[in-house]
């Protein structure tokens, strides 16, 4: 079983930068693709950004590239993202997520066998 447990959410104001973080346990971290969804109350969860097992690859959603990095520390078994230039619209619960070991990053989140409890991120205006 694999567990994640995500962290470092909270209130920023719009224009400032935050960083998430995602530890996972209880297999070999580095087998996993690892992605980020959030869920802002009100609408359905949508998919953000997907980093490869050897974090070679990345994908981003169209409304948060050039503003979010998603980055990995196999050596922490750790998933982060890196989000600046935050707008209130960014304003959600995020999620990590993790699928079959050896299987990619979707934007589905069908494809995702493992999900953490969620941190909240709050934009203001």
């Amino acid at each position: 079983q694999v567990q994640l447990v995500e962290s470092g959410g909270g209130l920023v104001q719009a224009g400032g930068s935050l960083r998430i973080s995602c530890a996972v346990s209880g297999r070999t971290f580095s087998n996993y693709a690892m992605a980020w969804f959030r869920q802002a109350p009100g609408k359905e969860r949508e998919f953000v950004a997907g980093i490869s097992r050897s974090a070679w690859n990345t994908h981003y959603a169209d409304s948060v590239k050039g503003r979010f990095t998603i980055s990995r520390d196999n050596a922490k078994n750790t998933v982060y993202l890196q989000m600046n230039s935050l707008k209130p619209e960014d304003t959600a619960v995020y999620y990590c997520a993790a699928p079959p070991s050896g299987a990619g990053y979707s934007a589905d989140g069908r494809a995702y066998a493992y999900w953490g409890q969620g941190t909240q991120v709050t934009v203001s205006s």
